[in-house]
């Protein structure tokens, strides 16, 4: 729900959402960190924060309706 209500904020849409049980497979959490490749590959992501992540990616989605048909 913390990605839901960031991309509402960012998008200033609805997005409508449907609270289920869990799926058979479906693990039990999920945990986005990039600590281990940062440490291990020296690697350092261009943007950290998931609103800044949605932003570009919704600008980007935008800017090319079509997708990369646009290009």
């Amino acid at each position: 729900m913390e990605i839901v209500k960031a991309a509402r904020k960012v998008t200033g849409k609805a997005i409508p959402t449907q609270i289920a049980p869990r799926r058979a497979g479906d693990p039990s959490t999920l945990i986005a960190a990039s600590d281990k490749a940062r440490g291990t590959l020296g690697w350092q992501p261009k943007y950290d924060n998931i609103e800044a992540i949605i932003e570009t990616a919704w600008n980007w989605h935008l800017s090319h309706p079509a997708g990369y048909a646009d290009r």
